[in-house]
């Protein structure tokens, strides 16, 4: 069994990839093209019209590879189940490859051949590094004008990772493409039929045997380095065996010591089957990794292995709203047996869940099945309590499995229902649409009663408005895209707060003295209980957290969240009478609040990393219109006959950037955008922030 991911920057021709594979193991029996809206992984409707992936799709698929004799009649012995997620590409949905690589334990990493490198693949390569995800890559689109493997795979080792080998190497380039050849057996394949679906070895061509020689002389030594004896017999000068070599290469690359390189071209039906090969050969099954950790009823680690035997330990990676079965929750069980019908423990909430019916996914179809195995992935229906990265585990046996950590929204828009009966379904709407997406947030505005929608782009938030239309038949008005601003402290600083309310009776008495002092950016909030000697009774110190958690949401400068604080509690009083629980929460948060006034506040932008491809004539334009958006340019670059931009620019000064850059560049110019960090807003752009939210 292999559970695998196929990942790349937007067009970079994953999901064409994709559909080539479900062709060639036999899941579809025509192959769906996605520039005609008819790929088999591309499956919602908005994903058909626009041409891109939004959510991960899942399926699952058989191969025998190519060099085992199928005529045999042990063939069934060498068949793996693969299971694959084709993930999006466009930065808005990065929050569906981060939660796939969470579970998977391989990675196919698709480059665009002219491209090479681009700036999304540098994201879900750093998230795989995150995760020590194996991985190997293709190079695609090798047929296209410009396509260079040799270049594509330097940009490979200047930007991604040094230990990328090439186990192939193209035959012809550009439209003169039409076969590959595997430097570890050294002989030449090209691929005949309709759909490229026959793979036909032949010898080297002679003119290609010099270079071929050269580029497997590179790959042994790297390989050769890898393991102390092979490393010993390389220097010795002797031949190593293909099979040895294969073996090193698959330990290296499992150890992600190796990246493994393969060449191709998905629409011409070009290399795809000797990539599954690659799969099979060095990417890990679920016993190959290490076993997965977490934390016990006992707050003990511990650890479970890919073994049936051992208790259940599962992780929900994905909630989605399924118009045939309602909601359904993707899970990929890491230990144990997962039945149906039986009792399960959602340990990251700790509540009991009853597993009805279990789905096994084919993109859009499913198949009903009794029980899911060790190192499986597949999709329960109806959970009730349960959200992405919660642990579902043995109820006897309970282990919370590390959770999965989301980027923070960037981008928000005020929305309104256009009717009455519009008003109850939209609330449903946006509550099913956030649980399913933890990078959508959705928040109301208390001094205006606006609801007010957070994601990490323009079109993220467009897809989720055209989701409530289409899914749920809610219309609704939308506002301008504003920028979701945050605010920090820069210096330490003191603050006390005190509720008193004597009325007669019973009165309210909380008294509390902080510290608040700068965390370091990205840190969030930090609450620290230094009460010494009872001056403020244990049963309270919750109450003051909750309210200086409260009270960070709404900062002092312009009422943005209030991030990256340290809020040390170290003294204050209490009444023996009338002190409660609300008085401690009211005095924690005016205590906050006087704290962060006097510690420097500031308001924090959203800078966005983005890569600008433009005719060299316009290049000067194109820069100088950058730096009026107070970007900060790091380097320029050259890609075939196009310049290359790389800059980080402020997200507030990037709207509308799309049609600016048409005009400029007689419509030839085009760009991404992904989010970099967060930075503090010179004084002037503070200013008409603090004056903008005013009105």
């Amino acid at each position: 069994m292999r559970d695998i991911g196929i990942v790349a920057h937007i067009d970079a021709g994953k999901t064409t990839t994709s559909e080539r594979v479900l062709f060639y193991t036999g899941i579809s029996h025509k192959i769906g093209e996605v520039h005609e809206g008819a790929a088999v992984m591309d499956w919602m409707e908005q994903e058909r019209e626009r041409g891109i992936t939004i959510t991960a799709a899942a399926t699952t698929c058989f191969w025998t590879p190519t060099y085992i004799d199928r005529s045999s009649p042990d063939v069934k012995k060498h068949e793996y189940r693969i299971n694959l997620i084709d993930t999006p590409g466009h930065i808005d949905f990065t929050v569906e490859v981060k939660r796939s690589l969470r579970v998977l334990d391989g990675a196919v990493v698709v480059f665009d051949g002219v491209a090479g490198v681009e700036p999304q693949s540098e994201t879900n390569w750093h998230y795989a590094d995150e995760y020590h995800t194996p991985r190997i890559c293709l190079i695609n689109k090798l047929d296209r004008m410009g396509a260079n493997f040799e270049n594509s795979l330097k940009s490979i080792h200047e930007r991604l990772t040094p230990n990328a080998i090439a186990l192939q190497w193209p035959i012809g380039e550009e439209g003169g493409f039409s076969g590959v050849i595997d430097l570890m057996i050294m002989k030449a394949y090209k691929f005949e039929g309709e759909h490229g679906e026959k793979v036909v070895q032949y010898d080297i061509p002679e003119e290609l045997r010099k270079i071929a020689e050269e580029k497997r002389h590179v790959m042994v030594e790297k390989i050769a380095e890898t393991d102390d004896a092979l490393l010993s017999d390389y220097l010795e000068g002797k031949e190593i065996p293909v099979e040895r070599l294969k073996k090193a290469l698959r330990a290296a690359t499992i150890a992600n010591t190796i990246v493994p390189v393969f060449a191709g071209t998905a629409l011409r039906n070009k290399g795809i089957q000797l990539v599954l090969d690659a799969v099979v050969e060095y990417l890990p099954s679920p016993a190959d990794m290490p076993p997965v950790k977490g934390l016990n009823a006992k707050h003990e680690e511990e650890e479970r292995h890919a073994n049936d035997d051992e208790p259940l330990a599962a992780l929900a990676f994905k909630i989605a709203s399924d118009p045939f079965v309602g909601s359904l929750t993707f899970f990929r069980v890491y230990s144990g047996v997962l039945k149906k019908g039986s009792y399960i423990l959602n340990a990251t909430k700790d509540s009991q869940e009853r597993i009805g019916r279990i789905l096994r996914m084919h993109a859009n179809h499913r198949e009903e099945v009794d029980e899911i195995y060790a190192g499986d992935l597949g999709a329960i229906v109806g959970l009730k309590n349960t959200g992405t990265g919660d642990s579902l585990t043995d109820p006897d046996r309970s282990l919370i499995l590390e959770k999965i950590v989301f980027p923070e929204p960037v981008i928000g828009i005020r929305i309104e229902p256009k009717t009455k009966a519009d008003q109850e379904k939209m609330g449903i709407a946006l509550h099913r649409l956030a649980d399913e997406d933890p990078t959508f947030r959705v928040s109301g505005d208390a001094e205006t009663g606006e609801t007010i929608i957070e994601g990490m782009g323009e079109l993220h938030l467009d897809i989720i408005v055209d989701r409530m239309k289409r899914e749920f038949s809610v219309e609704a008005n939308v506002g301008r895209p504003q920028v979701a601003y945050k605010e920090t402290i820069l210096k330490l600083a003191e603050g006390e707060g005190k509720y008193i309310k004597q009325s007669g009776g019973r009165g309210q008495y909380g008294h509390a003295k902080i510290k608040i002092e700068p965390l370091e950016r990205g840190k969030g909030f930090e609450f620290v209980n230094a009460i010494k000697g009872g001056s403020i009774p244990q049963e309270y110190i919750p109450a003051v957290e909750k309210g200086i958690e409260e009270a960070t949401r709404k900062g002092v400068v312009a009422g943005y969240p209030m991030v990256d604080v340290k809020v040390t509690l170290y003294d204050g009083s209490f009444h023996e009478v009338d002190s409660s629980e609300i008085a401690f929460q009211i005095a924690g948060a005016m205590a906050f609040q006087e704290g962060a006034k006097l510690a420097k506040p500031v308001i924090l932008e959203p800078i966005m990393k983005v890569q600008v491809i433009t005719p060299g004539d316009f290049i000067g334009d194109v820069t100088g219109d950058l730096s009026s958006k107070r970007a900060k340019i790091n380097e320029m670059g050259e890609r075939g006959i196009a310049r290359l931009i790389n800059a980080e620019v402020p997200l507030s000064e990037m709207f509308g950037y799309v049609t600016k850059l048409r005009s400029m560049t007689q419509g030839r110019g085009s760009f991404n955008m992904e989010f970099s960090h967060y930075a503090e807003a010179p004084g002037n752009i503070a200013q008409q922030i603090v004056e903008g939210k005013k009105k």
